[in-house]
């Protein structure tokens, strides 16, 4: 099946499940249905692009009205979430990179008949906050996954870049690759909203420290400055990342970066729209109680021209 047919499907079978159950005529094609989708997301970070993209089309798909906004800081992400709720939206899709600072919008959404749902940060969290389900990666796994790849390698000191610190997702790729790979591992924290700054910390930390071979970045936009800054230092590092985008993708191709994690943003934010419609018109809840995985899966030089298409239209 391919992505065009699998996007059809779903919708199709949305639509397909709302006729059988008298709901077509009504919130099917309902104009009035709005839903929000509320991110952690730092400026200029491609990856919430794509999660916004999957979430838009879902939303296309389904007949209804989407907010997106999104705000680095916890106590602002909270506000943003305060706004939708005042706003009457119909459901709400928001991440748990902070969740005790959601907690408390979380509870008064539900408190207001909206239901919510977490994705792609707060897996370990999520019960906990009182959204109704989660959809995302497993980022203790996808850190571990990654650490035993690096075993098949020749690395030995690899350097975790983490442009977010205090974000739980991220601080877990970083304690995964340290729980598996058998050499060292090291945690830089730079300013993931100044990527000049992010370019000349990881400069500096590879000059001082020569046993350095291998870099792990924890997003696609700072795999790219990462690539910059290893040939400014002049040494054969060797660069890994998470997350994707079409230029990583180019970079994958041309040996550049040597694999990337592929989490599914198109695909969070489709399923979490998707979800939140059929929570809304028909009571249902994905998952079993357990969350839904997108990831992780691993995109590299030999599989990399599966997905290029893809990647190049905006959608992996």
């Amino acid at each position: 099946m391919t992505y065009r047919s699998f996007n059809r499907w779903l919708a199709g079978a949305a639509l397909a499940l709302a006729a059988g159950l008298g709901l077509a005529g009504s919130a099917a094609a309902d104009d009035d249905m709005t839903f929000a989708l509320i991110s952690h997301a730092v400026p200029g970070d491609t990856f919430w692009d794509i999660e916004r993209k999957g979430a838009e089309t879902a939303a296309r798909q389904l007949g209804a009205d989407l907010i997106y906004a999104h705000h680095p800081a916890a106590g602002q992400q909270a506000t943003l979430v305060q706004n939708v709720i005042n706003q009457g939206v119909d459901g709400i899709a928001l991440t748990l990179s902070h969740p005790d600072a959601m907690r408390g919008v979380i509870a008064k959404a539900d408190a207001a008949g909206i239901p919510v749902i977490g994705l792609n940060s707060g897996l370990n969290e999520w019960q906990s906050t009182k959204v109704f389900a989660y959809i995302g990666q497993d980022p203790v796994v996808a850190g571990a996954a990654f650490g035993d790849r690096l075993n098949t390698t020749d690395a030995k000191h690899v350097l975790c870049v983490n442009h977010e610190q205090g974000n739980v997702s991220l601080a877990r790729r970083c304690e995964g690759i340290e729980d598996t790979f058998d050499g060292k591992v090291s945690t830089l924290y730079v300013n993931g909203q100044n990527m000049t700054s992010v370019r000349s910390r990881l400069l500096a930390k590879l000059q001082q420290d020569p046993s350095i071979d291998y870099v792990a970045t924890l997003g696609a936009p700072y795999a790219m400055t990462a690539v910059r800054a290893i040939r400014m230092s002049g040494r054969p590092v060797s660069l890994t990342t998470f997350d994707l985008n079409s230029r990583v993708i180019s970079a994958i191709e041309r040996g550049k970066i040597r694999w990337a994690v592929d989490q599914q943003p198109f695909l969070q934010g489709y399923l979490a729209i998707e979800s939140l419609w059929l929570k809304a018109t028909n009571g249902n809840v994905i998952g079993g109680g357990q969350a839904v995985l997108t990831g992780p899966s691993f995109v590299t030089a030999e599989n990399v021209d599966q997905i290029a298409a893809f990647a190049k239209r905006g959608t992996r």
